[in-house]
């Protein structure tokens, strides 16, 4: 009977070769990186990232293609990886596989601007218009001109910072009949381990050197080993860095400034403590927004209870309470909500990719339309906003009757109804801006039956930690259909219909109806 020996990496190990590596990549010394790499028995996504990229920089383009399946084998959500493997398949001319991969790269961006990788420990940033650069390339090879000037056309539509001049130089060099140069992930931009981790792996001495406290040799720093020596008793006072854990005081008697930076508080007052004793006994204080002095034999420590609720968590002195890090405890029962509902599409990622603009024209506006995809088409500005509805409808492959169009003020968050949408007579000219219309699109299935009484603005983001959760990104607006209880509302956001803590967004304008 033959038996098999199963070793498993210990994590301090895959981290060391793993920062090791990273340190070889900063000297530009790519074989040490890959030795590096090559000894990990159990690489992550983000280590075989690694690979790549060194594969890349040595010019292994087939190393590197195998180094990205892996790499996409382990995360198959992984955008960058994509984006990544779609530059490297064009330059070995497989052109229908990185097209392919461009599409993926598009739908795994799930519909943002921009994906931040830095929170894992690449300092890069994958934008739309780049994923869309590397299709319209693809195209360019394949020698379908029209398509890659659409693709680019789209792609001078989107919103994102690293663009440049790179699109108009593209459009020429499409229209010279050029081909475009994929873009990459620059050399030397791999994911990192964390710092706090990498410096967990240093060897650390818990029980420390010895430390003189008293003495009665003068500047005695001795730290060895020696008989007891005579030292004078209470010598040795030992400072405490703050008032116990908070630093939230309560003032027991009223003060009266009595010399220059002192500050009148009135007894029972709430001040926040800035800054240490000084040889005065005084401290530095912040109370009603001024900062002052204050004894500080009249301060003890208060013990602030965060109430949780619709309204601002704050001191009656306005002095700011610390956010609270985690939402509020789930209610007992789950409300009597409709399951999320989530939207489908007809068309392929790949329409979504060559879907473009046309160029503007004199007494045109450019409409972008934000559906399940972006939409962007050029329509006279004295257009019916009901002809425009019927238009999109078309685009998006759903009866006109099923969609509802919204578009924000100036300078606000909120999505507010399209004037004369269903009402003939209003024309997109009374909400164009510099010849240009962005409006959300969404259909009203969700909704249906359900009264929305207001609308707020999403303060961060919540990812849903349930199948009744309604999950939503930082400056969403969540249409509000009903209160589960003074901590949880049920909303509707982006086609979906859930429960959130009320705590993540706030109410804008309370004279908004829908």
């Amino acid at each position: 009977m033959l038996s098999f020996k199963y070793k498993k990496m210990l994590y301090t190990e895959l981290l060391r070769l793993w920062d090791e590596s990273v340190q070889a990549v900063d000297t530009k010394d790519w074989q040490k990186a890959l030795a590096k790499l090559e000894q990990i028995s159990e690489p992550t996504s983000r280590t075989l990232f690694n690979t790549a990229s060194a594969h890349v920089a040595l010019g292994q383009l087939d190393q590197a293609l195998k180094a990205l399946d892996r790499t996409i084998a382990k995360d198959e959500h992984i955008a960058v990886g994509f984006f990544q493997r779609a530059a490297v398949m064009m330059q070995i001319d497989r052109l229908e596989d990185a097209l392919s991969d461009c599409i993926w790269a598009q739908k795994h961006m799930r519909e943002n601007m921009v994906i931040d990788y830095r929170q894992l420990g690449l300092r890069f940033k994958l934008y739309s218009w780049q994923v869309l650069y590397n299709a319209a390339a693809v195209y360019c090879r394949m020698s379908q001109w029209e398509q890659a000037r659409e693709v680019l056309l789209s792609a001078s539509q989107e919103r994102g910072g690293c663009r440049g001049g790179n699109i108009e130089m593209a459009l020429d060099s499409v229209l010279k009949k050029e081909f475009l140069a994929p873009l990459l992930v620059p050399e030397g931009i791999v994911f990192r381990p964390r710092k706090q981790d990498v410096a967990e792996l240093q060897q650390k001495d818990f029980l420390g050197k010895a430390k003189v406290i008293s003495s009665m040799i003068p500047n005695d720093d001795f730290g060895g080993f020696e008989p007891l020596r005579l030292q004078k008793p209470g010598f040795y006072e030992p400072n405490v860095d703050g008032v116990q854990d908070s630093r939230y005081m309560r003032i027991r008697v009223p003060h009266m400034a009595r010399g220059p930076g002192q500050l009148t508080v009135p007894g029972g007052a709430m001040v926040f403590l800035f800054g240490q004793e000084n040889r005065d006994g005084m401290a530095t204080v912040i109370y009603d927004g001024q900062r002052g002095l204050l004894p500080v034999s009249l301060l003890e420590p208060s013990d602030i209870k965060k109430s949780t609720g619709l309204k601002e968590n704050r001191c009656p002195s306005g002095i700011p309470l610390p956010p609270q890090l985690k939402p509020p405890a789930r209610p007992q029962a789950n409300p009597a909500a409709s399951p999320p509902v989530h939207f489908t599409s007809a068309n392929t990622a790949s329409e979504q990719i060559a879907r473009s603009a046309q160029e503007t024209e004199a007494g045109c506006v450019v409409v972008k339309v934000h559906y399940i995809y972006n939409v962007a088409l050029s329509v006279p500005v004295d257009m019916p906003c009901n002809e425009l509805k019927k238009e999109i409808a078309q685009k998006v492959g759903q009866p006109a009757s099923l969609l509802r169009l919204r578009h924000k003020r100036h300078g606000s968050q909120v999505l507010i109804p399209m004037t004369g949408e269903v009402e003939p007579g209003h024309t997109l000219q009374e909400v164009a801006e510099a010849g240009r219309v962005t409006l959300w699109c969404q259909k009203e299935d969700p909704l249906a039956n359900r009264t929305i009484l207001y609308q707020m603005v999403a303060l961060y983001d919540y990812p849903a930690q349930g199948p009744e959760d309604l999950e939503f990104s930082e400056g969403d607006t969540i249409d509000i259909l009903g209160k589960v209880n003074e901590e949880w509302l049920e909303g509707h956001c982006a086609g979906n219909i859930g429960i959130f803590p009320s705590c993540f967004a706030y109410r804008e304008n309370d004279n908004i109806t829908i």
